[in-house]
């Protein structure tokens, strides 16, 4: 397959060229901001934990390899490799690696509060 960098007014992007970000040391992520959306493929180890937060994006996340358990002030959900949960925007959440988990959250629109920086909650 051909991959052309830029082409009119698409774009690709290799994910072995993005740059990951260790968010602290059990969460990493690699990032896509978009016009109207981010992508991010992140990588929680076992264990690893994503505090109580809760933002004004949809989000969808899908998750590649591992299990999570997302807990809302009403219930807990867990994914397994394969599956996806959507959580609508200005739910309180958090989540927590079953296993050693990949996954990638999409998130409508743009999350401006990452390209300010203002994800300290993630850094923990």
């Amino acid at each position: 397959m051909i991959h052309y960098p830029f082409c009119g007014s698409m774009k690709t992007h290799c994910w072995n060229d993005i740059p990951k970000e260790q968010m602290n040391p059990a969460f990493a992520r690699q990032v896509i901001h978009a016009e109207r959306m981010t992508i991010a493929r992140v990588a929680l180890a076992k264990g690893s934990l994503v505090p109580r937060h809760s933002h004004m994006n949809e989000q969808v996340c899908v998750l590649e390899q591992g299990k999570l358990k997302f807990i809302s002030d009403t219930a807990e959900f867990v994914i397994s490799a394969g599956e996806s949960i959507q959580i609508p925007p200005g739910e309180p959440h958090s989540v927590e690696a079953l296993e050693d988990s990949v996954g990638y959250d999409l998130f409508s629109p743009l999350r401006e509060d990452w390209l300010r920086g203002d994800d300290a909650y993630l850094r923990r």
